[in-house]
């Protein structure tokens, strides 16, 4: 089931838990603590701790109890539908980017959304041959020399293809779904 089919999908009720990455204080070395960017949940600074490259799990027993208590209460923050959404909004208007911001506020699922070298996303990631309108803006944002953003969002029998560069308005694309 995808979130479009599901009764009342909004970006309020689809917002997700704040995550925080995993820190460890080597003079207790069986507690997991929160750790927030800048320090601790429960305020270990980074000389006081080692992090580690997973997220802190509020539900494990190992868990700082005020590090689950704090990361029970931090806010939300707004679901892939929403972020994306945000940046679409950016692109040069048209029907094709009205229908892209429709689906999301719809809960469109989000098959890929990842960055990298524009030509490698394009070679693997991109699926120019699928592309129905569209594609030579497309093509011409993915042939670029760095890095870009590449989403995928299904509708339907629809795939939309988001190009998301680091300078300039997104480009969308409509492709043909996996189905």
């Amino acid at each position: 089931m995808t979130f479009a089919d599901q009764e009342g999908w909004s970006f309020a009720t689809a917002r997700v838990l704040a995550e925080f990455g995993a820190a460890v204080c080597p003079l207790t070395p069986g507690v997991e603590h929160a750790w927030g960017g800048e320090e601790t949940l429960c305020g270990l600074v980074e000389d006081q701790v080692e992090l580690y490259r997973h997220l802190f799990d509020r539900e494990e027993a190992s868990a700082c109890p005020t590090c689950r208590q704090q990361a029970a209460v931090a806010p939300t923050r707004p679901c892939g539908q929403e972020r994306l959404h945000d940046r679409v909004l950016a692109a040069a208007a048209g029907p094709l980017r009205e229908e892209l911001l429709d689906a999301l506020r719809r809960g469109a699922e989000i098959k890929l959304w990842i960055k990298g070298p524009a030509v490698g996303l394009a070679k693997h990631y991109a699926r120019l041959d699928r592309i129905v309108e569209g594609g030579p803006a497309t093509v011409a944002a993915l042939s670029v020399n760095g890095s870009v953003g590449l989403a995928r969002v299904e509708h339907g029998p629809w795939q939309f293809i988001v190009v998301l560069p680091d300078q300039g308005p997104p480009l969308i694309a409509r492709a043909t779904a996996d189905r």
